[in-house]
């Protein structure tokens, strides 16, 4: 299995490949993968992984994938989506969204579903500089490891509790809270990008 879709799939592959699951981690990292990201942190609470590790695997993993796509977006331009014309215009508006608010982009683009692949293309297109966006990725990207390693984590830690105490709801509300707040970083996205069409229309 490519890519586990429940908990209990990714504990089966975690018993069967042992320490070679951080390679799995490390590839999964680089397109900033969150769900595999929160089964992690819950694996690690389990026992089953180790916290520092995992933060390692994942911030070094997402450095990497945005420090590619960067060089991919410098190196060969919007021409690089020709083939997509949905993809080449939500990079191109990143780009124009980027000289505007850098350092929110870099910050946040992960969280959003639809943005995290291909925002770092998009940087790439702008006028980031190459140490300004490495500076940027580095912190964003240990930012968000940390984030998302920690939730599975604290996840994992009242799932524990709740098995004990069925009057918590701690654990639930959290991944609710987490989920909200990448459901509406994506709105807000949406919203800019709407904002910015009409502009550009005008």
């Amino acid at each position: 299995m490519l890519f586990p879709t429940d908990l209990t799939s990714f504990l089966d592959i975690i018993r069967q490949n042992g320490e070679a699951v951080y390679s799995l981690l490390f590839a999964y990292a680089t397109s900033h993968s969150l769900l595999l990201g929160l089964f992690a942190g819950y694996a690690a609470h389990a026992g089953a992984l180790s916290v520092g590790k995992l933060v390692g695997v994942f911030w070094f993993g997402s450095f990497v994938g945005d420090a590619v796509r960067f060089y991919l977006g410098r190196r060969y331009g919007a021409r690089l989506f020709r083939s997509w014309p949905r993809v080449e215009r939500l990079v191109t508006i990143a780009a124009r969204l980027t000289d505007k608010h850098a350092v929110l982009m870099v910050l946040f683009h992960r969280y959003p579903h639809g943005i995290r692949g291909a925002a770092a293309f998009a940087y790439g297109l702008s006028k980031l500089t190459w140490p300004t966006f490495l500076a940027l990725n580095f912190v964003a990207a240990g930012l968000w490891a940390g984030v998302v390693v920690a939730t599975g984590y604290a996840f994992g830690q009242v799932s524990e509790k709740m098995m004990n105490d069925a009057s918590s709801g701690l654990g639930i509300g959290m991944l609710v809270i987490f989920l909200g707040l990448s459901w509406f970083l994506s709105r807000k996205l949406e919203q800019t990008i709407e904002r910015d069409n009409e502009l550009t229309r005008r």
